[in-house]
């Protein structure tokens, strides 16, 4: 597992990249911290969990723990959740900080439910990221070209014989090396 920092409002929280499951997994305590500012995110979280155990939340009960650095640079095991339970957690802060961020959530959400309806708006999004990291148009066509092979492939592959998610990475990986 990987560790790393990312950054919401200059606070720093801290997250975890699980490979195996292909999830990141974020310290509930520094997402507190970030959206509240309270000088005590650890009670914080105590009070927030008692709340959402007897709302019947079943969030409480799929908390992770990982080994995370900590400020004095030893790692502490910390209470951790996936990015859905993040996003959870963060509809139930009642404070001004988490706003912003739930009004950003509310139109990614937005936009993602469009994209059902009309599958090429997703299309234009990612074009526009690609174009936002300043790829070139040529590269964002090769990509875009590439994308609609691969799906060709693991589709033949699905048909076939391949059914672990694994074994379609093995292999578009190989793929990628030739």
């Amino acid at each position: 597992m990987e560790t790393k920092l990312a950054i919401f409002e200059q606070k720093e929280i801290r997250k975890v990249w699980d490979s195996e499951k292909w999830y990141w997994y974020f310290s509930i305590v520094d997402i507190i911290w970030a959206l509240t500012w309270s000088s005590q995110p650890r009670k914080y979280w105590s009070d927030l969990k008692v709340k959402l155990k007897q709302e019947g939340s079943q969030l409480s009960e799929n908390i992770g723990q990982l080994k995370l650095t900590s400020s004095d640079w030893k790692k502490y095991f910390t209470d951790v959740w996936d990015t859905k339970a993040i996003l959870r957690l963060i509809q139930s802060i009642p404070s001004k900080k988490a706003e912003p961020f739930k009004m950003w959530l509310a139109k990614v959400w937005d936009e993602r439910i469009n994209e059902i309806y009309d599958p090429e708006l997703a299309v234009e999004r990612a074009i526009s990221n690609y174009r936002k990291k300043w790829y070139s148009e040529d590269w964002i066509k090769q990509r875009l070209k590439s994308i609609d092979i691969r799906k060709e492939l693991t589709a033949e592959w699905k048909e076939r014989w391949i059914q672990e998610w694994r074994e379609y990475a093995i292999l578009t990986n190989e793929i990628l090396k030739s």
